[in-house]
């Protein structure tokens, strides 16, 4: 991680050292002097009209009322159901009928939203429109962060208890980074870590007193041979889990594709915009979160709204997204419901239970059951089709900690 070329006059970071001396005593944090952030907004994205022709080998007309309502195929079904409402372009605003399509992220309700607290979109991903300003409905405040913080180049010497200490001021936190209970390191291997506040207050206090520069926070940490290191920052905005680009588009369960490998400081908005910009027709954008901490798992979900995109995309396998500091190559699958009938027989052939195979081939495109899986794919040219599962839902690694 780079350090912020050109920094404010009141930062610390601008204090004169000529080296780094090593010295017993460890360095005081110095972050009474950090100064205000600034706040740039910008114009939302742009949005596509897209045809919503079907393809003859996709039309489906039959309803899906045996969808868990806790899952996301429940949600996207009630989204069709609901009201059209001409929303378009909005982050982290309810399309109609999202209080439960948000189950897609791993988050058990919507919180509301403010239109004069939206982000419009590109902004900063993890900052607030005015540091001292939070949302409050019926007198108790609303969580706008995950109270997990991605925190990047510290102090190559720098431990957890020093890390802790550094952070503790802002309220009760654990600190973690990945495979850290089978290295058994005291140092974060890679120069970086995740704090795991226990109150999401805590990652508000933490936003104020950051600096900003060029669109990124930093707060300066010390460890026992550097003093005043600019560490970086990186807060997740729940309201950039969700990107609604067309509201007045029907969200088809069958039009949706899953995206592994998602950077997770990628959001929704973007990747939204990286889909629409390659395939056209995309109406919704969803980054995966685990259901606690509310911090990207590094997937997601985009829906379109014909089937020539959705085709498209699928039929790709693999996307390169690209998108400021992010260029990563990532999977494209069909995303696979768990409870759908076998499209060739309606259950009749298999006593009514939920087809286990999708078919992914631009020439199938179905669901089906053993007996009719076997029985299409026998035939000359289907042969080499492989099946699709529902995947198990990734889980958050547990972790035993005390808060300090």
């Amino acid at each position: 991680m780079g350090v912020p070329g050109s920094v404010n006059q009141i930062s610390p970071m601008k204090k004169p050292f000529s080296s780094n001396v090593i010295a017993p005593p460890k360095f005081p944090r110095s972050a009474g002097s950090l100064g205000p952030k600034s706040w740039i907004e910008e114009n939302m994205y742009r949005t596509d009209n897209n045809s919503n022709t079907l393809l003859p080998l996709q039309d489906r007309s039959r309803m899906y009322d045996s969808l868990n309502m806790h899952s996301l195929e429940s949600s996207l079904i009630d989204i069709m159901r609901a009201e059209q409402d001409p929303l378009k372009g909005r982050v982290g605003c309810p399309h109609p009928g999202t209080d439960s399509l948000l189950m897609l992220n791993g988050r058990s309700s919507l919180f509301p939203i403010d239109d004069g607290l939206l982000d419009d979109g590109h902004g900063n991903q993890g900052v607030l429109g005015s540091p001292h300003c939070y949302p409050h409905q019926n007198g108790e405040r609303i969580e706008r962060f995950s109270r997990k913080v991605f925190v990047g180049g510290l102090p190559p010497d720098i431990d957890e208890d020093e890390i802790t200490s550094s952070f503790r001021r802002f309220g009760h936190l654990f600190v973690d980074w990945p495979h850290k209970a089978e290295s058994k390191s005291y140092f974060p291997p890679k120069g970086y870590a995740f704090l795991l506040f226990q109150e999401e207050s805590s990652v508000q206090a933490l936003i104020e007193a950051c600096l900003e520069e060029d669109g990124k926070l930093y707060l300066c940490v010390s460890s026992p041979t550097i003093k005043d290191k600019p560490v970086q920052i990186r807060p997740w905005n729940l309201s950039d889990s969700d990107f609604v680009m067309d509201g007045s588009q029907p969200l088809d369960p069958r039009k949706t594709i899953f995206v592994g490998g998602v950077p997770r400081p990628l959001r929704a908005v973007e990747l939204a915009m990286i889909m629409d910009r390659l395939y056209g027709g995309v109406c919704y954008a969803g980054i995966d979160t685990d259901p606690e901490l509310k911090y990207p798992k590094g997937a997601g979900r985009v829906a379109f709204s014909n089937q020539q995109s959705y085709i498209a995309a699928i039929s790709a396998r693999f996307v390169q997204l690209q998108h400021g500091d992010i260029d990563k190559r990532v999977e494209v699958k069909p995303y696979v419901l768990d409870d759908q009938l076998c499209d060739e027989c309606q259950g009749a052939r298999c006593g009514g239970k939920f087809a286990p195979f999708f078919c992914a081939n631009v020439t199938c495109l179905q669901y089906y059951c053993e007996f009719c899986w076997a029985n299409i794919h026998s035939r000359a040219g289907r042969e080499f089709h492989k099946p699709l599962v529902k995947e198990g839902a990734d889980r958050p690694r547990q972790i035993h900690f005390r808060w300090n």
